[in-house]
């Protein structure tokens, strides 16, 4: 952790009993924190070295007002042991404690991270000696001999995200690799790059690269891996063997052949895409891969999710959700992109932008529109980064940019959102999952534990469980026009105990977004100025559980009448041009105004009514409340949780606030908030858990 005062620079290591500060976003960048207590650790294996331990600490305010008087940060100078000790040493990426060379990124493995990340840059001019090649066709009968085989030119047609494979214990500096599926005129095989040529070549090496490789090795293929399809290419595929890139023993030899310099005699293919059009999405067989295009038009914030079945340290993966168009549907794609070792492109999706998604899979729920979700493949590519892609030329690229000429940025803007949770696809209707299923997606946990689970997420992530319990109580809550506190928040849980009767009780905060912010290009919003309102009032009746069990005792069933919703007159509503709320909506994540119930008051329940909605309270739950003892995070809404209409004036803002926290602080990094679109209101429902029956 590097700290100033405005005068010096000092890089910190931070003691393991804070890391959790760190976990949850407590500590980072950009504020003003107090150290009040902290030690000098000596580097034993070096004489004299060490560096400044901190051991306890106060964070302040949001906002610094250290670094708010820094004109420029990089010109402080480094604090060491000596005074300005050894300042390239200390302004470098070079952790502090021996034995690491690099750091990681922040909040995943995936992401480059540092200096050492050698960028992109376009390749020299080179000669080459191809009178003695070897083609992957012969590599196969290669394997096991003695003598290093003959240098290869390739081109590559597919490219893995980064993996890290350090552990403690691991002597290895740079614990990484990545896949790449190259080819020739005999077909295709993939190699592997390894270690320290990882940050030397990882970002140098692209799809439609023309690589000359020398001193590499040869080794059966781990077969325990996913694949991309290339089934398009028409090629052979060689999965028995795999080309191996080491920094060392040998050190491999890789040369960029400029593009200008790729002759035909070669016969390397080129690289083909499979694009899929939205209409023809249910067509496609579950888990084929497909490449897409489209126009942004929703864009959720960055979430973690906790990696299962790592055997190593804790480790998560970022992602977000994606809504895009194409023109061929009034559905839009619905994209699950997770970190794909692009970070600037990642970070700097936005609405309006063309989005190109490589290696996707779709994925199908039952009860649910498909959705597509990247694999390890996945390459992403937005506006600003298409120049020169090798998809430029597709044909169904061609057709998407003619539609997007036939459009009014003035028309798509009213349609955009950007930043907020999204969850999908939603909760089945019926939960058939076994109890004793503890591999399960979604775990069933007792309410008891459900207070320990809450306290043990870190910061934006992501988990979901599912409780058992009855449902004692629904309020809505209206919120009003300005911006909603911070200290409120989403998809929250109330968890209740009383010891004496093993219960508990846990209030679930349901987040409503109406139609007019709803993040999806299905809908049409009208402008502020222009907005059309018409009247309708929904009168819904439903049928409880206590109505349900009245009617059982009396002898009755229950009425086609009673299981229907009636229509009359109550409700303001605004519809835009596609006010028509279809199953699709719902599916697609889309809650509107008139997803809000109506309901009469019946036997056993009270209604409330709050600003022509419905609050309902079972009438068992006023003697039970006062044998709870605990309140766990009364529910609320917190503001990021809530998507903003994208506005391009505001597009760093809402990036900076849809995206994780930065772990470096820049000049343009603001603690300014935006007001988000408008929600009405959210419900609250309040659950009481039998731990017996857990």
């Amino acid at each position: 952790m590097t700290v100033t005062d405005g005068v010096w620079q000092a890089k910190c290591i931070l003691d393991r009993s804070l890391n959790h500060l760190i976990h949850k976003n407590i500590i980072r960048s950009g504020i003003d924190i107090n150290i009040t207590q902290c030690s000098f650790v000596y580097n034993e294996r070096r004489l004299g070295q060490g560096c400044v331990c901190i051991e306890k600490i106060e964070h302040g305010s949001k906002e610094s007002n250290v670094l708010r008087k820094i004109k420029d940060l990089d010109s402080l100078p480094m604090l060491s042991k000596d005074g300005f000790g050894n300042i390239v040493a200390l302004q470098s990426d070079s952790p502090l404690q021996v034995g690491r060379k690099h750091y990681l990124s922040l909040w995943n493995n995936e992401d480059p991270e540092g200096r050492l990340w050698v960028p992109d840059v376009p390749p020299s001019d080179v000669v080459l000696d191809v009178s003695k090649m070897t083609l992957l066709c012969d590599l196969e009968s290669s394997l096991g001999c003695m003598f290093r085989p003959l240098p290869l030119i390739v081109r590559v047609i597919h490219k893995s995200r980064l993996r890290y494979y350090g552990k403690p214990g691991l002597k290895i500096y740079y614990p990484y690799q990545a896949y790449f599926e190259v080819s020739d005129q005999s077909g295709t095989m993939s190699l592997v790059l390894w270690n320290e040529l990882c940050p030397e070549w990882y970002q140098r090496l692209n799809v439609g690269t023309v690589l000359y490789l020398q001193n590499y090795t040869l080794k059966q293929s781990y077969q325990n891996r996913s694949r991309p399809h290339i089934d398009n290419h028409r090629m052979k595929s060689f999965h028995s063997v795999e080309i191996c890139l080491n920094p060392r023993n040998p050190t491999a030899v890789l040369t960029v052949v400029p593009a200008k310099s790729v002759p035909p005699q070669w016969g390397l293919p080129e690289v083909s895409y499979q694009f899929a059009i939205r209409s023809e999405l249910e067509s496609l067989a579950s888990n084929s891969a497909c490449d897409v295009i489209g126009l942004v038009t929703f864009v959720s914030r960055v979430e973690r999710i906790k990696s299962k079945g790592n055997t190593g340290p804790e480790k998560y993966w970022t992602y977000r959700w994606v809504h895009a168009v194409d023109g061929t549907s009034n559905i839009p794609f619905i994209l699950e992109i997770f970190a794909t070792s692009q970070p600037e492109i990642f970070n700097g999706i936005y609405p309006m932008t063309y989005l190109v998604c490589t290696q996707m899979r779709k994925c199908q729920e039952q009860d649910s529109l498909p959705y597509l979700t990247s694999s390890c493949e996945t390459q992403i590519f937005t506006t600003g980064y298409h120049k020169g892609q090798p998809y430029v030329s597709d044909p169904r690229v061609k057709s998407f940019i003619q539609w997007t000429k036939t459009l009014k940025d003035s028309v798509m803007l009213k349609k955009t959102a950007v930043g907020g949770h999204y969850c999908f696809p939603h909760a089945p209707l019926i939960f058939t999952q076994s109890v004793a299923d503890g591999s399960a997606q979604v775990p069933l946990v007792a309410a008891n534990d459900l207070k320990s689970e809450m306290e043990g997420l870190r910061y934006r992530e992501h988990k979901r469980l599912a409780i058992q319990g009855q449902i004692m109580a629904v309020q809505y809550v209206t919120l009003p026009e300005e911006t909603l506190s911070d200290q409120q928040m989403v998809q929250s849980v109330v968890a209740v105990s009383d010891p004496h009767s093993d219960q508990r009780t846990v209030e679930v905060t349901e987040m409503l977004i109406n139609r007019e912010t709803a993040p999806s290009s299905v809908q049409s919003s009208p402008s502020r100025l222009k907005r059309k309102q018409t009247k309708r009032v929904i009168k819904r009746r439903y049928i409880t559980r206590a109505r349900m069990q009245e009617k059982r005792e009396a002898g009755h069933g229950l009425t086609e009448e009673e299981l229907g919703e009636e229509e009359s007159d109550s409700e303001t509503e605004e519809v835009g041009p596609l006010g028509k709320k279809t199953d699709q909506t719902r599916a697609s994540g889309q809650l509107g105004p008139s997803d809000i119930p109506q309901s009469e008051g019946t036997t056993g329940e009270r209604a409330v009514a709050d600003c022509d909605r419905t609050s309902w309270e079972s009438s068992s739950w006023p003697k039970q409340r006062r044998e709870v003892l605990e309140y766990l995070h009364p529910g609320g809404v917190y503001s990021e949780s809530l998507s903003q209409r994208f506005r391009f004036d505001d597009k760093t803002l809402l990036l900076q606030q849809s995206n994780l926290h930065a772990a470096r602080w820049t000049p343009e990094q603001t603690t300014d908030t935006l007001s988000p679109v408008t929600c009405k209101g959210y419900y609250k429902i309040t659950i009481l858990g039998n731990v017996e029956l857990m």
